[in-house]
């Protein structure tokens, strides 16, 4: 069975601070409550955050996801943005970290008073969770790359559960993984109600077709930040980058391929389904490098509070 992407450990977490409602806990103390709505019933909204140079990486970026998404769902985060992004930062300097870290930030509805989904069952304010870890992508994985394998779960219709937001409810994705797993790949592909390509169980899809880089239409995945950056980059420097409903077939017959995430960036696929591909050819070695430069350029000029 392939390893997760995020099966890392680095001895120096063992004694991390976990920010827990604005209180620094140890590891080993940071828990919430069995009634809260995140724990309970996956209510809430999160993002992950990448550290640079001692800055998160599209922090702005990350952080209007988050507040869209606690909009969407009416649910107050219970800080202001400028209140959260300080809260970050804290967090992050009280464990004095400044590069290869990922964070976990979340943000659930709170404790409800009784195990029942009706949101005025809350009583109190919202939690809010910021676990900040060493951890780097698996040493040469933006050589080798992934293998992909199309799973059965598809990514839903969002009169159902919209798929744009970043919610904590994952077992879509989560089904999805466990049947990659299971066939030996690193990653889920997932196709949309109609049979198009839509995203990975946790990252986004690409391929380059003579000259073009394709990804989905959006219509069936997350607003990734990551994925965004990508085409950004790519259109800044000429490359034809479209937004579009591609099929399995056109995967098949790809040139290359790769996915993209804030904690790895852009990695390049190697196999989908058997088929093999061009591992880190010319057009991924080319957008990984875009897309270092940026992130370079966002971190250089981001303000710390």
């Amino acid at each position: 069975m392939a390893q997760s992407m995020h099966d890392v450990s680095d001895p120096r977490n063992a004694s991390i601070l976990i920010n827990v409602n604005g209180e620094l806990k140890p590891r080993d103390q940071a828990v919430v409550s069995v009634f809260d709505s995140g724990f309970m019933l996956g209510d809430g909204v999160w993002e992950g955050l990448r550290v640079h140079q001692g800055r998160f990486a599209f922090l702005d970026r990350h952080l209007d996801r988050l507040f869209e998404g606690a909009k969407a769902i009416a649910m107050d985060v219970g800080l202001t943005l400028d209140e959260l992004t300080e809260r970050l930062y804290e967090t992050l300097d009280a464990n004095g970290m400044d590069e290869g870290v990922h964070t976990r930030l979340i943000v659930s509805r709170g404790v409800r008073s009784t195990p029942y989904q009706d949101p005025r069952v809350v009583v109190g304010g919202s939690t809010i969770v910021i676990i900040p870890e060493y951890k780097e992508p698996p040493e040469g994985i933006h050589e080798r790359g992934l293998k992909l394998f199309t799973v059965h779960v598809r990514r839903g219709d969002p009169a159902v559960q919209d798929q744009k937001l970043n919610s904590l409810s994952k077992l879509n994705c989560i089904t999805a993984c466990i049947q990659a797993a299971q066939a030996g790949a690193d990653e889920g592909l997932m196709l949309d109600p109609h049979g198009f390509v839509a995203t990975c169980n946790s990252t986004h899809f690409f391929i380059v077709r003579k000259g073009e880089v394709w990804t989905s239409s959006g219509k069936y995945c997350l607003g990734g930040v990551t994925r965004a950056v990508t085409l950004e980059v790519a259109r800044e420097a000429g490359i034809p980058a479209v937004e579009k409903d591609f099929s399995l077939t056109d995967v098949y017959g790809a040139d290359e391929a790769f996915v993209t995430g804030t904690f790895a960036g852009i990695v390049p696929v190697r196999e989908v389904d058997g088929r093999q591909l061009e591992c880190r050819g010319p057009m991924v070695e080319r957008l990984q490098g875009l897309y270092r430069d940026r992130v370079e350029q966002d971190v250089r000029e981001a303000v710390r509070p």
